[in-house]
């Protein structure tokens, strides 16, 4: 089963993409960033698999640049407390 198959499994991906991210010295805003580009490809290039990342794909094609950003920043904020930390 693929992490993205599974939206806990996917949270906590993301989790401890974050925690190495951050303890590799990498600023908020350049997580940031990066979380806007990669609601950019899911949106566009990843067919969702359930009905969270379908919600969240509905959501971010919806929303203008920067309610994507404010989108971008909020999936950050959810998973900071994911993952083995």
């Amino acid at each position: 089963m693929s992490v993205i198959d599974n939206f806990e499994s996917w949270k906590d991906f993301l989790g401890d993409r974050l925690h190495e991210a951050q303890g590799n010295g990498i600023s908020n805003k350049a997580v940031s960033e990066l979380a806007y580009d990669i609601g950019n490809y899911l949106s566009t290039e990843v067919q969702a698999k359930n009905d969270q990342e379908r919600i969240l794909r509905d959501l971010w094609n919806a929303a203008d640049e920067n309610e994507q950003h404010a989108i971008a920043n909020i999936m950050v904020k959810l998973v900071q407390n994911e993952g083995s930390k």
